[in-house]
């Protein structure tokens, strides 16, 4: 067991460490738009994608219900300034229609400050809280494995702080320096993990 161990940890420092410190607040969107212009096919379709890249970055990290609701009727500006690039692939374009590929990279600054102000409950972490990571639980027996997880942080003495309840899911924020720790013994358990855009997911 000793030898499963320092093999698991070297194995996690190397796939988890640069990722433990900040999330990656990336996604991509296709869209395939007609309109009356190409032109205005092509603002359309760059609306939409905004919206899309938005949904999909943001609901990791904010009220999914609260943040669609705003999205319906949220300002067009205000979304683009949430955008810190962008980059298209794959266009194509005829006289009245628009397709591409368009991937965007959201700020995190603004994006934080935007949920704030749109009273969005959010735990997307600002550039001063890489101390902690987020961490998805989904859960098949919501009560056992709730209890289990409660069992395994107290058993490394990991703190953990619940965030937001979902149904079966639960996320929670726990030290960075326990990542590994936390990891290896969720691991051991029989939970397999999973890490995406800084969120590390476990799922029995």
């Amino acid at each position: 067991m000793l030898t499963i161990k320092h093999f698991l940890f070297a194995f996690l420092c190397v796939g988890l460490f640069q990722s433990a410190y900040a999330a990656n607040l990336s996604s991509s969107a296709y869209v395939n738009i007609t309109s009356d212009t190409a032109a205005n096919a092509k603002n359309i379709a760059f609306d939409e994608a905004r919206k899309q890249v938005i949904k999909d970055v943001l609901s990791q990290y904010a009220d999914p219900e609260q943040l669609n609701e705003t999205l319906k009727n949220a300002n067009v500006d205000d979304l683009t300034n949430l955008v810190a690039s962008s980059m298209i692939e794959g266009e194509k374009l005829s006289s009245s229609a628009y397709s591409a590929n368009i991937s965007m990279e959201i700020d995190r600054k603004n994006a934080k400050k935007w949920l704030t102000d749109n009273n969005i409950q959010n735990w997307l972490p600002d550039e001063t809280e890489f101390d902690v990571f987020l961490v998805q639980v989904i859960m098949k027996d919501k009560l056992a494995d709730w209890i289990e997880i409660n069992k395994i942080a107290r058993e490394d003495n990991i703190e953990m702080l619940t965030k937001y309840i979902n149904g079966n899911q639960i996320t929670v924020e726990i030290p960075v320096s326990n990542r590994n720790a936390f990891t290896i013994a969720v691991a051991e358990k029989g939970w397999k993990y999973y890490n995406k855009d800084g969120v590390l997911r476990i799922w029995k």
